[in-house]
């Protein structure tokens, strides 16, 4: 279930997005952030399309790459793509950006890309600044603590993280890391990260750059908001999200008893549970920061059900 649109990136890394394609006029190597992907009428084998990217494009020169849908009939997993990647980083020593599994939904559900451990791509491209990375853990995410002296930006969008990638993420050595994006997902689909996997992260030190953090998308959104309220890493922030969950009165109650907000320029709240009141005080809380909140989500329940109603991420199918 998505309540949010997924769309392809116009730009990533600071570049126009273009889809390569076996003819046709082409811009300068460096000009774009270059998207693969198959044709699902023609059910070219991503392998056969890589070799033609090679040939045809100076990829000496390639600073940003999109990988879009891979498979060329079912959906397959990740890893041959991955193995590519790596055999072929030298490839590519001007690649500052790259980002995994750019599928949106009319594509391929979130919860149905068969993903990989990324550990071994970031390995092959230590001067890799910009690392985004799609998918889920139940079908196959993975990545191990890593040191990785470029990245200054990570970002794993997912309808239902691992808590062992979320472990990993905190247990690694990321000295330029400046944005940190984590969407936990629903338990549903395989999200089983708890407030205490991220604690190395909130405890401040462990990424000393860090401007941005996002903990987004998560069924404990409330617990993270009380364990954000009082982590050493806010004070080191610009921008903070907490977006995309079921954050409630409860985790806004936290974040207006806990510490100040008002140094970040931004507090992305989008796609919540907050009563008008609760956000009201939110707002004037953390003036003159921006507090981006859209109108609360609904609580589901089904007619005659006398369960409690049900709240729901924004991304999690």
């Amino acid at each position: 279930m998505t309540y949010i649109d997924i769309e392809h990136p116009d730009h990533f890394h600071g570049l126009p997005v273009q889809i390569w394609a076996a003819s046709g006029a082409r811009p300068a190597a460096d000009a774009v952030a270059w998207r693969l992907e198959t044709d699902y009428d023609e059910q070219t084998d991503f392998a056969v399309l890589w070799q033609r990217f090679l040939d045809t494009v100076d990829t000496a020169r390639v600073r940003a790459l999109l990988v879009g849908p891979w498979w060329d009939g079912d959906y397959s997993s990740f890893e041959p793509v991955r193995d590519l990647l790596v055999a072929h980083a030298d490839r590519f020593p001007a690649l500052r950006g790259l980002f995994l599994a750019d599928v949106v939904g009319e594509e391929c559900e979130v919860s149905w890309l068969q993903m990989c451990d990324v550990t071994p791509v970031l390995e092959a491209f230590p001067l890799l600044e910009e690392f985004t990375v799609r998918g889920c853990g139940q079908e196959g995410l993975a990545l191990r603590p890593v040191r990785h002296a470029a990245l200054k930006t990570l970002r794993f969008e997912s309808g239902g993280l691992p808590g062992d990638l979320v472990r990993a993420v905190a247990a690694s050595e990321l000295p330029a890391l400046e944005r940190l994006d984590l969407w936990f997902g629903s338990s549903w689909y395989g999200a089983d990260a708890t407030v205490e996997d991220i604690g190395p992260v909130l405890a401040g030190g462990t990424f000393p750059r860090l401007r941005h953090l996002g903990l987004q998308n998560s069924e404990l959104q409330d617990e993270i908001a009380a364990a954000v309220a009082s982590a050493p890493v806010v004070a080191q922030l610009e921008t903070l999200a907490l977006s995309m969950g079921t954050l409630s009165d409860t985790g806004g109650e936290a974040l207006l008893n806990g510490q100040p907000l008002n140094h970040l320029t931004t507090l992305d709240l989008r796609h919540h549970y907050l009563t008008d009141p609760v956000l009201d005080r939110i707002r004037k809380a953390c003036a003159p920061a921006v507090v981006e909140a859209d109108e609360a989500e609904d609580d589901y329940a089904d007619e005659g059900d006398d369960e409690e109603p049900e709240r729901y991420v924004a991304v999690s199918e």
